[in-house]
């Protein structure tokens, strides 16, 4: 089996097939491109990991425990692939660290009336008005981009985030790109490098998954233990 260590030293400008070679040579050289592409990918991965922002997690990690020390709830937002890490993480806040935490994208029926009766655009920030969200409470929003409304990508963050700050609540992000409207009004943001333009959505929302599995662990947020490390 090949080893990370095989891959990542293989990524040379000599071992990458042109795409007529490829062509001709057939399966065995399409499979060292393959093994190329995988190599490129985790080198990727390593080179962003490598220029994330730890001082703002751990900021992220003290800010949340605040929320939670006041009593205040987390209401964590994401689309798409997002949406998926959202309820996720809601799942590991709650029983692993004893924060009452909620995604708007877990109760279907509420998500899509919302959607239909009074838009998309609105359907987070409304859930957040029906929720009464305080200053006590924060916001968490995992994003490729951030929002933005002058690009129309992701807009309900960007109404969402707006509610937010209008009721005086906390803001965390973990983005990617430039962090759009969640960087911009958060007051810790953990912003993905872009390393692969060409590849920013799946480092970004693979890392994402990486970052808020290191608050749940984190030693100021995680309270109960994982099961599988208490097996022997």
């Amino acid at each position: 089996m090949t080893s990370l260590n095989d891959l990542l030293q293989g990524v040379t400008a000599e071992s990458v097939p042109a795409p007529a070679e490829v062509a001709a040579i057939g399966a065995a050289s399409s499979a060292v491109a393959v093994n190329t592409f995988s190599a490129s990918f985790l080198a990727e991965t390593v080179a962003i990991l490598e220029q994330v922002d730890t001082g703002e997690i751990e900021h992220m990690a003290w800010g949340l425990s605040q929320v939670r020390q006041s009593g205040g709830r987390l209401f964590i937002l994401g689309v798409g692939g997002s949406a998926g890490h959202a309820g996720h993480a809601v799942n590991d806040f709650r029983k692993l660290c004893g924060f009452e935490a909620y995604a708007p994208t877990d109760n279907v029926a509420e998500l899509t009336a919302r959607a239909n009766d009074d838009g998309w655009e609105s359907c987070f920030s409304g859930w957040l008005e029906g929720s009464r969200i305080n200053s006590k409470d924060a916001v968490l929003v995992f994003s490729v981009g951030g929002g933005s409304v002058e690009k129309n990508v992701s807009v309900n963050i960007v109404k969402a985030l707006e509610t937010a700050t209008s009721a005086g609540a906390h803001v965390f992000g973990i983005v990617g790109r430039d962090g759009g409207f969640t960087h911009q009004v958060s007051e810790s943001c953990v912003v993905i490098p872009t390393v692969a333009p060409e590849r920013v959505t799946p480092h970004t929302e693979g890392l994402c998954a990486v970052i808020w599995h290191l608050l749940v662990s984190h030693p100021q947020l995680q309270r109960q233990g994982t099961k599988w490390e208490s097996l022997r």
